[in-house]
């Protein structure tokens, strides 16, 4: 089984897809196609798509039992052993890539290219994620303070 969704895309590249696949909604096409020419397809969108986006999506053995790509999309597929996740790339998570593979710095430990700061917080990727980190701190820094004066302690 294999499923295309194309985004803002040219009216050609529509037409090569409904030859092999059924578009079941503007955009999304499904089929059953041999991996060969799954891959001649995928090779043709990337191709063909423009400025537009691309996913593809198919049917394999393994412990997720897909596997998908993307192309010209603000998601990125990244593999953490062995599965296959998406990561919304934002600005921030763009530059923190690029300094990781940049080659390590005199006297940086890590090799990553981060300053101080990042390497406390664990790299943070998105503002979503300190926001979480911020709060569940806040909690639990009012759930392990002492007792408020207003409540009376039992004695």
């Amino acid at each position: 089984m294999i499923v295309v969704v194309l985004s803002v895309t040219p009216e050609k590249l529509r037409g090569e897809l409904t030859r092999w696949l059924l578009e079941i909604s503007a955009g999304v096409y499904v089929g059953h196609l041999p991996a060969r020419v799954r891959e001649m397809l995928w090779l043709r969108v990337v191709e063909d798509v423009g400025r537009g986006r691309a996913l593809m999506v198919w049917s394999t053995r393994g412990e997720q039992r897909l596997a998908f790509r993307v192309h010209n999309h603000a998601w990125a597929v990244e593999d953490f052993d062995g599965l296959a996740l998406v990561r919304r790339q934002t600005a921030e998570s763009r530059e923190l890539a690029r300094r990781r593979s940049q080659p390590a710095r005199a006297g940086d430990a890590t090799g990553a290219g981060l300053d101080e700061e990042q390497r406390r917080r664990g790299g943070a990727w998105s503002l979503a994620g300190r926001r979480r980190r911020y709060r569940n701190a806040v909690e639990r820094r009012r759930d392990s303070g002492p007792p408020s004066e207003e409540t009376p302690s039992p004695e």
